[in-house]
């Protein structure tokens, strides 16, 4: 009776989460991700790298929260974008949501950016489904600060960062699983696009983009 009540919560929470992130706005999640990248470069000493940026083949950017007790739940939603012969491309919209048990109070907000390193890490998102980072998509903890820069060697496929509570640091996010949102990404371009097309620079993004371009072109 006890276990089916806590799995009965665990659904509502999961239930909650998924109807949140079908409303919310691909341009909050736009003008957030241009706040993430800001915030994560300001402190030259923990930021990601120069390097890293220089390299990437795409970025994927969330804001993701865990609140709950007993039983938790854990969602976000944000973008990916990917790096084109011509720049970098429109935003194509992404979510992750997940339920877990532990005795955990409150509530927590993390800012996350996961570093695409290579061609098949931008191909797992543009397959318009499921990426589950840490299965056929190696992840690691991103090198942080100046110190990083010297030495770098790419090392994974993804490299995960994450800000929560003021606190900076690479981070494994191994087993998390984000999807794409495809009628977010059909309301933003008005119009059904697929991620695939997004992400190669055949969509043509709107005019409310080009602020998050500009950010991740000063980077």
């Amino acid at each position: 009776m006890i276990r089916a009540s806590v799995f009965s919560i665990a659904a509502m929470v999961l239930t909650a989460y998924m109807a949140t992130a079908a409303h919310a706005t691909m341009q909050d999640d736009v003008s957030q991700a241009v706040t993430i990248i800001e915030r994560f470069q300001q402190i030259p000493e923990q930021a990601i790298p120069v390097a890293v940026l220089r390299e990437a083949k795409g970025l994927a950017i969330l804001t993701v929260t865990k609140a709950g007790f007993i039983v938790t739940g854990r969602g976000g939603t944000g973008i990916v974008v990917a790096r084109t012969d011509k720049g970098w491309s429109g935003p194509s919209a992404i979510g992750t949501g997940g339920v877990g048990f532990g005795f955990q109070a409150g509530a927590q907000v993390s800012e996350l950016v996961i570093v695409l390193n290579t061609p098949e890490a931008v191909n797992a998102f543009a397959k318009g489904g499921n990426v589950t980072l840490g299965g056929s998509l190696s992840v690691a903890a991103g090198p942080v600060g100046r110190d990083a820069e010297a030495a770098l060697t790419l090392g994974a496929a993804t490299y995960t960062y994450s800000r929560s509570q003021g606190l900076f640091a690479g981070v494994s996010l191994e087993g998390t699983v984000i999807a794409t949102r495809d009628e977010t990404n059909a309301e933003y371009y008005g119009k059904p696009v697929a991620a695939n097309d997004i992400l190669a620079g055949k969509v043509e993004p709107p005019a409310s983009a080009q602020q998050l371009r500009a950010a991740l072109t000063k980077y």
